[in-house]
């Protein structure tokens, strides 16, 4: 059974080979340049161009790329199963399912099964890493994908950004949602609802904000300390120890996994982003959609 997921997990480089995950990545086009996410480009360097003042631009894995992956899994008879990026932040869902229904007209035998996750960075990145958990313990496709819906459904995103003018700019955020940023130190919380950005609340600092995430793991988390939870960050290694210091002494997780946002979902988010996903177990409903 072949594994595909695309460069929104925000897993590092290393994780897709040293896994046997094969990697679509999106693209970002930043000064005069457009480079494939994680493969060309890293997360640290695009932070660095956005402090210095450029925008970068991103788009969703190519159709050519998925054809070509495609094909190459139909003429291997293997089955396969691509966990992808939120349909509501991306065309990269709608863009891999469609190929799928165009080369199965040509190659019958392709036997692919694609999921709309609704989620983004490391709550897709823990999916993918359940997935191939699930995989390497002998579990078949059709058991993998309907673990990944419902641990999909069950997934809680909750993030703040240092200004929220750059998910507006993306398209991820209104302008008017936008505006409460960056006044008196107010720092935005978001979350995922059915696969779209959201704004929450709003708090002064980011300690309150981090506290708050502490407090809605309580009121919004189930079994933390059966879990593993994922924080990504926007070259801010520090804010992200922190609230990994606090996530720890408050709820005794399984263990809690910190990597940089990735070159895409950094493009919107902007640097100083902080970002924290684990489930609800108890939580059932909402499961990603079948493709």
């Amino acid at each position: 059974m072949k594994l595909f997921a695309d460069s929104a997990t925000d897993l590092p480089l290393d994780f897709f080979g040293k896994h046997d995950v094969t990697l679509l990545p999106l693209r970002v086009e930043i000064g005069d340049g457009s480079y494939d996410d994680i493969v060309e480009i890293n997360s640290k360097e695009v932070f660095r161009r956005i402090r210095k003042g450029e925008r970068p631009k991103t788009s969703q894995v190519s159709p050519e790329l998925f054809e070509k992956e495609w094909e190459k899994l139909a003429k291997t008879g293997e089955q396969g199963l691509y966990i992808a990026f939120s349909s509501e932040l991306s065309g990269t869902y709608s863009t891999g399912a469609a190929m799928c229904r165009q080369m199965q007209e040509e190659h019958p035998e392709l036997d692919l099964v694609v999921i709309d996750t609704k989620c983004a960075s490391l709550g897709y990145g823990l999916l993918v890493m359940e997935a191939v958990r699930l995989r390497d313990e002998g579990l078949g496709r059709d058991e993998i994908a309907e673990h990944i819906r419902k641990m999909a459904g069950r997934m809680v995103h909750l993030f703040t950004v240092e200004d929220l003018d750059y998910l507006a700019k993306g398209g991820r955020l209104s302008k008017a949602s936008a505006f409460i940023g960056g006044l008196l130190n107010i720092k935005p919380l978001l979350h995922v609802e059915d696969g779209k950005l959201v704004p929450l609340e709003k708090h002064r600092g980011r300690k309150k904000v981090f506290q708050r995430m502490i407090d809605l793991m309580n009121e919004r988390g189930s079994g933390l300390s059966r879990q593993k939870i994922a924080i990504s960050h926007g070259d801010d290694e520090e804010a992200a120890l922190l609230l990994k210091s606090l996530i720890e002494e408050a709820h005794h997780p399984e263990s809690v996994e910190i990597y940089m946002i990735g070159s895409v979902i950094g493009s919107h988010a902007g640097p100083g982003t902080i970002a924290l996903f684990f489930q609800d177990l108890d939580q059932d409903s909402g499961q990603a959609e079948k493709g």
